[in-house]
């Protein structure tokens, strides 16, 4: 019988527990325990949905990186309201989040950008994020044109690229049970800003 999530064994603060469950997702050896699926709605109410990497989390939020062109960067724009999921199913979990998104600041966005390796430094700066190509040739061309204009020294922080941090208002941690009779526990804040958590049926 698989374990089960108590009341009583839950940090009282969310962003501890997640720090928890992220941990025990990196050292069961999944792969890619940071990867999450952020959803997004366009100018018509469509949802859509993709999957982008955790890079940074705090108390202020959880943070990702893209193209502030791409179509989610689009739809962000017009509507900062977002979901993300975590689909730890190696360990029977999921992590649901909901919240609003904001763009972090150029300093931050930099600061992590000298970190990547230079080949996803390139390719930052080639790809036109969900526009239109007719050949993957054109990429690959754009590519080498990259290549050959920052051949010499570090590569600077494309303007049209950056954070995103997805300030949570709610967050929902989901243990896989037997017989379908999962455990899910609901954080929120109440009117006092305090967090609050709640048992949810499954």
């Amino acid at each position: 019988m698989r374990q089960g999530l108590q009341r009583n064994t839950l940090s009282a603060n969310p962003f501890q527990m997640f720090e928890i469950w992220n941990a025990q997702a990196i050292d069961s050896g999944m792969p890619e325990p940071s990867a999450m699926s952020l959803a997004t709605v366009d100018a018509t109410g469509q949802p859509w949905q993709r999957m982008v990497l955790l890079k940074l989390f705090n108390e202020k939020g959880f943070v990702f990186f893209t193209n502030y062109t791409s179509r989610k960067a689009e739809h962000m724009a017009n509507n900062s309201n977002v979901s993300l999921l975590f689909p730890w199913q190696a360990l029977g979990r999921q992590v649901k989040i909901t919240g609003q998104v904001e763009k972090i600041t150029t300093a931050e966005s930099l600061k992590y950008f000298l970190t990547r390796p230079r080949g996803s430094q390139i390719g930052a700066w080639a790809s036109p994020q969900s526009q239109v190509i007719t050949t993957r040739a054109m990429l690959d061309a754009k590519v080498d044109e990259m290549r050959q204009k920052f051949k010499q020294g570090d590569i600077p922080l494309p303007s049209f690229w950056g954070g995103y941090r997805v300030r949570a208002k709610t967050l929902e941690f989901w243990q896989a049970r037997d017989d379908r009779l999962h455990d899910r526990f609901l954080y929120q804040r109440n009117q006092s800003q305090v967090w609050q958590v709640e048992r949810l049926a499954p």
